[in-house]
């Protein structure tokens, strides 16, 4: 059975109301939700396009420190600030990211927050949920199907087989299917080749959905993805093998924003779930602006930490969407940063200031790299009960340097309550007019200058490198394609692409492995280091504890 007090019992527990209930909060009227349940609904998109002459509210970023084993809580920490802003009197909603089974089942666990500060139904979202993740990746393989089909029957196309470039995906870690053969068995299989599987997650189909503006605007950039290439090496595209229309169908329930609720009964989007360490790792655009037409307040996350998530949500979202984020909010906790200053996970705790100081390096680049966007800042501390004075007060000491203030926040544990002072800070910040949002880098920028400009200026190295043959495809792509902002693959735990390497380490080169052209969600994918697009599960996944026990409920999820 679950601890007394963990997550799931906590969620459990939680006094729901109705789906409708919670539209109503936002001004959602009752005919315009297509529930799922009674805690679960989708807001159609008659009711979105009627929201197209409001204006916008104040749009909040919550990101973090470089992630480590000790955890910082973001998702967390964007909940508990949403029902902070809330308890101040702020009309607020909460815009987040879907969970990928692949990391529920893996080493992750779930992504709805935790303690106090999550949104519910817990076990559902972090499930099956109201099924997009099944609907991408439904649209994803059919469109695997579908140029398979078209190279077997007739290839009019003189799709070159060998040259096929899209691959396909499942929502799970799986290493076994990252490099397979297909069609083996004989002359009605089809053609044998070399494939693969990515997570559904890193799918290009996924990063459509997130930063598509309406359903024309899907079925346009289903359209533009580039499936292969023929001897001559130009493009088929997704829609030469009439692919858009089929896929914009079994894509047009799910890309309906999903409405939930905290556990504080405040109205929160969850919707979309790209990861930032192989993808744009932002929730999708249409329940972001649709939630920016319904509220004062929005709180949005980005996957990992600042050099990963956030920069993508300034350079790749809100460069595509047109947004221009208000405040930004960065997580960390005293036990990430005395990990970052070369403590072990079983040490942490204990008290140790000079460690804390030490791992200060991390927040700091990440301070540095937020204000060359132009957007003011906050530190929120996700505060635990053995976390020490004199740890907080060397934070606190820190980042007064950078003129930042600090807030210690117990939202755990006390939801809404634990984050009132910090909301009213970012309600301020957002009110007073500060931000001068700007990206970091120009469109007319060579790809290539685009990838050395995010290494040098987030990631703090010295350059970049690839062999000769990916310098050509980028001088290739940049013919056509240049104007593209560039999405950054690289490990989630350093700003090096060394996992191990931790702090703020600086003058490195980051080896770029390999890129692919996303023509549909109009980026270019730059792969560097030993980055993974289909992760493994660890030598005990999580789900060897994951079960339903005799009353048919799920235990081990959290």
């Amino acid at each position: 059975m679950s601890m007394p007090g963990s997550d799931i019992e906590i969620a459990r527990a939680a006094t729901t109301e109705s789906i409708q209930d919670i539209g109503e909060k936002l001004g959602v009227p009752e005919e315009f939700l297509q529930p799922y349940g009674h805690t679960k609904a989708k807001i159609s998109y008659e009711f979105i396009k009627s929201l197209e002459t409001r204006p916008d509210g104040k749009l909040v970023l919550v990101t973090a420190i470089s992630p480590t084993p000790a955890g910082e809580g973001k998702t967390t920490t964007s909940v508990g600030l949403g029902d902070g802003l809330n308890r101040i009197g702020k009309n607020t909603a909460i815009c987040l990211r879907e969970p990928s089974l692949g990391p529920c089942f893996g080493m992750k666990g779930g992504a709805a927050g935790g303690g106090y500060a999550q949104v519910v139904p817990m076990e559902d979202i972090n499930l099956h949920f109201t099924g997009d993740f099944h609907a991408i990746g439904a649209a994803h393989n059919l469109l695997s199907a579908l140029v398979d089909n078209h190279i077997y029957w007739s290839n009019d196309l003189e799709l070159d087989s060998r040259r096929v470039t899209w691959r396909r995906v499942v929502d799970m870690n799986d290493r076994a299917l990252r490099q397979i053969t297909t069609s083996l068995g004989g002359v009605a299989n089809g053609f044998p080749r070399e494939s693969g599987f990515d997570i559904t997650v890193a799918s290009e189909i996924m990063a459509i959905f997130c930063l598509a503006e309406d359903l024309d605007d899907l079925k346009r950039r289903l359209g533009n993805i580039i499936v292969g290439y023929r001897r001559d090496r130009t493009p088929v595209l997704a829609r030469d093998v009439h692919a858009p229309g089929p896929m914009t169908a079994l894509l047009k329930d799910a890309f309906m924003p999903n409405l939930v609720q905290t556990l504080e009964n405040n109205p929160a989007l969850v919707h979309g779930g790209p990861f930032a360490n192989i993808a744009h790792g932002c929730n999708s655009v249409i329940a972001t602006k649709t939630a920016l037409k319904l509220a004062d307040y929005v709180v949005t996350e980005a996957g990992f930490g600042a050099d990963l998530g956030a920069e993508k949500f300034f350079d790749i979202k809100c460069r595509k969407a047109g947004l221009a984020p208000d405040v930004v909010v960065l997580v960390a906790t005293a036990r990430a940063l005395k990990m970052h200053g070369g403590v072990a996970k079983s040490d942490l705790g204990l008290e140790n200031v000079a460690a804390v100081q030490a791992g200060l390096d991390n927040l700091g680049r990440h301070l540095r790299n937020i204000t060359q966007y132009g957007v003011p800042v906050a530190v929120a501390i996700n505060r635990f009960t053995a976390d020490s004075d004199g740890e907080l007060s060397a934070i606190s000491r820190f980042c007064s340097e950078f003129g930042v203030e600090v807030f210690n926040c117990t939202h755990w544990s006390d939801g809404g309550a634990g984050t009132e002072a910090l909301a009213a800070h970012v309600a301020k910040l957002a009110d007073n007019g500060r931000s001068q949002f700007r990206t970091l880098y120009d469109d007319k920028l060579s790809l290539w200058e685009k990838a050395r400009c995010v290494a040098r200026n987030i990631y703090g190295a010295d350059d970049i490198i690839a062999d000769k043959k990916i310098r050509a495809q980028f001088d290739d792509y940049n013919k056509a394609y240049g104007h593209f902002p560039v999405c950054m693959a690289k490990t989630q735990y350093s700003f090096s692409t060394d996992p191990n390497l931790l702090g703020a380490p600086s003058g490195h080169m980051v080896p770029i492995r390999e890129i692919r052209l996303s023509a549909g969600a109009e980026f270019l994918v730059v792969i560097c280091g030993e980055i993974m697009t289909m992760p493994g599960l660890p030598r005990v996944p999580a789900a060897n504890s994951i079960s339903v026990n005799e009353q048919g409920e799920i235990e081990g999820l959290f």
